[in-house]
Order: C-alpha cells, then sequence, then structure tokens
C-alpha cells in the first residue's frame, strides 16, 4: 500500500490523481490489516533506507548561528536505533513510556524514530510546560524514561521531586548532574531490532487540553498514525525528493503529523528551522530559501506574522510549490496576500490531535479551485458529516452542525483509540455510529466546508489549545478571586487571547495593582501561552439554573465588545503592564 502510494503522489496534480487518490482510499478504508506492524522497520527501512539510503532524510538549520546540519536516511536510522539500544540497555521495554520535551534540534526526530521502531510509548511534551503541569502529568502518567534538552531537564527534576518518582532513564542534550548525557547514547550500536508491534499498539500519547478538566490523553497506536497519516501526506504534496517544512514546536501532535509522518512516508527530506527567540518571519523566510524548501506548512498565526512583519521578496522562494495552513481557520486575506506577493496558493486544512488530516484543499484544487475562507472537503480516509443537535445528518446547505465521523461503513484508521484512563470523556465522543470533533462547520452549496468554531470552550491562540479549567482554577488559587470564567477573546493576530472575568471575594476591590499581582501568579504556574492576556473583574458571571457558568453568554458579550471597539472599567491588558515586560 505504501509503495501504491508513494506512485500516486508522483502523480501531476489534476483530475487523474483525484480519482486514483479516492480508489487507493477507498480500498484502504476496507482492507484487512495484518496482525503485526511495524512502520519504522517496515516503511523506512523496508522501502526508503533500502531504495534511497544516501538521500537526506532530515536538514536541519540554526537561524539564530547559520548552522546546517544533514542527515541522510542511513544516518536518521543509525542515530534512531542507537538511542533504541540504549533504552533498551537500560531496562526500558515495549509498552513502556518516554517523555521528550526538546526543542526543535535533530534529536527530537531520532527519539521519535527510536520509540515507534522499540514500541515505546513516546509522550511528546512542550518545552513550555511548568513544574506545575508536569507534576500532573507525572501523577497521571509516571514517567519511565525521559529525554530533554538542559532547561526542560530542570524543571522535570522539579516536578518528579515534588510528586516522589524517578524514572529509570533521564537523557539530556547537554550535560546535568544526575542525567545521561546524550553524547553517551551516541556510544550505542548503529544497528538495532525493531519490536514485534501489533496493530493496537500503543505508540504516542498526548497530553491536550479539555474545557471542564485537566488535560486528557490521547492514545495513537503503531497504525494509527503511521498508517493514518496516509490522508496528511496526501493533502501535504511531498514526492520523494521534496525538501518539507512544517513550523511547529515538539511537544504538539502537529510535529508527528507534518514535522515527521508526512515526509517521511513519502520519502521525502524533512526539515527543522531552529531560533531561540519568538518567531521572526524574514529569519523563517531565509531559512526556507536555505533549505530550498518544496513544501510548506504553517498556521494562521505565522501567517499574519509574516504579512505584518516579513517581506517575502527580499528571499529566493521560487522552491516552494505546495504551501499549506491548519490549526484554526485561515483568514482570505492572508490568501490573498501570500498568492500576490509569491503567485503560489495557501491550502487550508483540519485535523485534531485526535486524528490526522481529515477536511482540506487536496493538491489538485491549485489553480482555481481553492474557495479562500473554506478549509475544503473531507478527505477519503474519513466519511464526515455534519450533525444536528439532536445527533441527525444535516442534508441541507449552509446549516450548521456538529463536525462528526461517522463510523458504520468503516473506522478511519488513523482515529484515535481513547482518551487512555477515562472511559467516560471517550464516551462523550464517540456516540452512536459517529466520533464528536467538537467544533462545528457548514457547508455551502458547491460542498465546499466552512469552519464556524469549537462547540465547546477550548481556546485556540496562537495555533495553542488552552482548556479554561486549568486557567479559572490558577486564578481561583489567589486568594482575592471568588469566581472566574475563562473565555477566548477575538484576536486580529492571534485569533483569540486568553480573556478571565473575575469575580472577587468580600473586602477586595478592582485594581490596577490587584490585576498585577494575578498576572504575576499566573505567570508562576502556568505556560506562557496559557496565561490570561486580558482580566476585566466584574460583580458577578452568567449562570445556568444549575449554576454551571455560561460561557457562551460570555464569549457573545465579548464578540460584540471587541467589534464596538469597547472596553470595560475594570478591564486590565498585560500587554500594557511595563512591570510584565520582561516576561
Amino acid at each position: 500500500m505504501y509503495r501504491e502510494f508513494i506512485e500516486l503522489i508522483k502523480m501531476p496534480d489534476d483530475e487523474r490523481k483525484e480519482r486514483a487518490m479516492k480508489a487507493f482510499f477507498n480500498k484502504l478504508n476496507t482492507l484487512k490489516l495484518p496482525e503485526y506492524f511495524n512502520w519504522a522497520e517496515e516503511v523506512f527501512e523496508g522501502i526508503h533506507l533500502k531504495e534511497r539510503k544516501d538521500q537526506p532524510a532530515l536538514a536541519w538549520w540554526n537561524s539564530d548561528t547559520g548552522k546546517k546540519e544533514v542527515f541522510s536516511y542511513e544516518q536518521f536510522a543509525a542515530e534512531g536505533n542507537k538511542l533504541l539500544n540504549f533504552l533498551r540497555a537500560n531496562g526500558i521495554q515495549k509498552g513502556q513510556n518516554i517523555y521528550l520535551m526538546l526543542p526543535l534540534i535533530p534529536e527530537m526526530w531520532f527519539a521519535t524514530y527510536a520509540h515507534v521502531k522499540g514500541g515505546i510509548v513516546g509522550v511528546p511534551t512542550a518545552t513550555i510546560m511548568t513544574a506545575r503541569e508536569l507534576e500532573y502529568r507525572f501523577k497521571t502518567y509516571p514517567p519511565d524514561s525521559v529525554f530533554a534538552d538542559e532547561v526542560s531537564a530542570k524543571v522535570i527534576d522539579e516536578a518528579l521531586k515534588n510528586v516522589g518518582c524517578e524514572p529509570k532513564v533521564k537523557i539530556v542534550a547537554g550535560s546535568r548532574s544526575g542525567w545521561t548525557s546524550y553524547d553517551e547514547v551516541k556510544k550505542e550500536s548503529s544497528k538495532a531490532e525493531a519490536a514485534k508491534t501489533k496493530i493496537n499498539d500503543v505508540v504516542f500519547c498526548f497530553f491536550t487540553s479539555g474545557t471542564t478538566g485537566l488535560p486528557k490523553r490521547v492514545i495513537h497506536t503503531a497504525t494509527t498514525y503511521p498508517l493514518g497519516h496516509l490522508s496528511t501526506a496526501m493533502i501535504v504534496n511531498a514526492k520523494p525528493g521534496d525538501v518539507h517544512n512544517n513550523l511547529s514546536a515538539p511537544g504538539w501532535a502537529k510535529f508527528a503529523w507534518s514535522s515527521f509522518f508526512a515526509p517521511l512516508i513519502t520519502g521525502a527530506t524533512t526539515t527543522g528551522i531552529y531560533r531561540s527567540g519568538r518567531l521572526d518571519a524574514n529569519s523563517y523566510f531565509e531559512g526556507l530559501q536555505e533549505l530550498k524548501v518544496n513544501t510548506f506548512c504553517a498556521p494562521p498565526t505565522a501567517w499574519r506574522l509574516f504579512m505584518a512583519t516579513g517581506d517575502p521578496k527580499k528571499y529566493d522562494l521560487s522552491s516552494l510549490r505546495d504551501i499549506l495552513s491548519a490549526g484554526e481557520p485561515l483568514n482570505p486575506e492572508l490568501y490573498e496576500w501570500w498568492k500576490k506577493v509569491t503567485e503560489t496558493e495557501i491550502r487550508d486544512f483540519y485535523g485534531q490531535t485526535e486524528s490526522t488530516a481529515m477536511i482540506g484543499n487536496p493538491p489538485w484544487y491549485k489553480g482555481g479551485k481553492i474557495v479562500p475562507g473554506s478549509f475544503g472537503i473531507p478527505t477519503f480516509l474519513y466519511n464526515v458529516v455534519l450533525l444536528d443537535d439532536e445527533g441527525k445528518e444535516i442534508t441541507k446547505p449552509n446549516e450548521v452542525g456538529h463536525i462528526a465521523v461517522k463510523l458504520s461503513k468503516w473506522r478511519p484508521i488513523g482515529l484515535f483509540v481513547e482518551y487512555m484512563g477515562d472511559p467516560e470523556k471517550t464516551a462523550k465522543v464517540f456516540v452512536g455510529n459517529y466520533y464528536y470533533t467538537g467544533d462545528k462547520a457548514f457547508i455551502d452549496e458547491k460542498g465546499y466546508w466552512w469552519f464556524v468554531g469549537r462547540a465547546d470552550d477550548v481556546i485556540k491562540t496562537s495555533d495553542y489549545r488552552v482548556g479554561p479549567f486549568e486557567v479559572e482554577s490558577a486564578l481561583i488559587e489567589h486568594p482575592a478571586v471568588a469566581e472566574a470564567a475563562v473565555v477566548g477573546s477575538p484576536d486580529p493576530i492571534r485569533y483569540q487571547l486568553v480573556k478571565a472575568f473575575v469575580t472577587l471575594k468580600p473586602g477586595y476591590k478592582p485594581s490596577r495593582e490587584l490585576a498585577l499581582e494575578l498576572f504575576k501568579h499566573c505567570r508562576k504556574v502556568l505556560a506562557r501561552y496559557k496565561i490570561p492576556r486580558i482580566i476585566e473583574f466584574v460583580p458577578d458571571l452568567p449562570k445556568t439554573i444549575s449554576g454551571k457558568i455560561r460561557r457562551i453568554e460570555l464569549r457573545a458579550i465579548e464578540t460584540e465588545k471587541k467589534k464596538k471597539g469597547e472596553r470595560g472599567e475594570f478591564e486590565f491588558f498585560y500587554d500594557e503592564f511595563p512591570e510584565l515586560k520582561a516576561s
């Protein structure tokens, strides 16, 4: 199937390719899978290592220093095998886990390869996590092993101490007391046996935020991502020998999606453009130029930054062929701007941590079929439908409904298995013969899908998902706070800002000083992207008869206020505090 797909991806991007891809996925959807499957052994090594061992598998560029590193398919496999051998020599076996808390450095790719090949459960973890956030993760899913950079290792040690657990293995990219330097790993053999993984063996565990609780654990198996990402590879359209770049930090599912599987499935070269500070548009364009990138994916947050501060005309981006956006709705003006300055089109697409690419503008839509603002059509791997509030399928155009995957005909290979350890939450999304994504959309008369928003309360800010519960819990810890309700506030750059409506306990009054206290408190206990950027003190919060906070009402009020340019009497903005500028 992989060999057939690789031949199909080479085809010209026209109607013939569309028909061939549809036939391919129709076959895949009804295929009886074998009992065992190991993608690293059977595809990466069985196909690519044999046929293109000297071709670059990974090209990495440090925009701070200009340093470039290139690893062939043979070298890539060798580095992953060394890590796998080290983990096994130190007692880490199939089914156990490894937390990966690394920045965008080559070792992250090698570690992903190692845990997939070894049947070890990888737990990608963002380097911006605080010790408190790690404590919850470590209590919920104790680490058998960890691999981190020096800065993250310090935070991990603090969290491990607070929860009273100690992994068998602690590897650091650099040096730290009590940790094994990655230099020791490099001494291991470059050959390693692949684990005999069954198709339902777990190989990924992603913590993802929810609205009414702490992070959930999304489980993916030896097939759901390695095989399911054929749908993503179809959308990305990286052909053998192409150079692909995905603007995503490790720690999130998007890295596994587009930095790892989508390009490596087809025998392309995946790339990383590293920068120690914040994203800089022109530095990134320089990286795309340096690496001669052909296929490129970035979230709308980055596209907005590119449009506001970048000048792509200064760089030779002539290698770019397929341009993609994912993570939140793409503004039509971004599409038009990019097309004007580069003469290439941005193809928007959609998926979740729980899935692979579900809906998107396929490559054969280039050159006249893309409708700016629409995120395309369902991919052939998924039977995607819209449901009304009663769970009935919507057939009329322009009627808003819940995005769901119909499971009665086939269960998509790329769909996650469950929320680990939480059957109640799993049952809430798998209802009858449907999987509910938690998002809403409508379909126009021509069959194009249009994203409307979250059906729940998760906030999308700068391509991150923030669950209100975590932020509200942090705020309520402060002695002055009685209640807090957190929603997304519309923002032209970040899509949404995290906003907190706060009621105070008796004896406390709204003030600039108190707002500063709350901002500082949140900064101590939350990852940077979760910190409220707006705090508004209010006398009370809208609630249901049963006492639940009506965030939907707060969102409506906030949206209307932003449209009118109004500001509350006691509304305070993080960016207006000079005391917080250095943070």
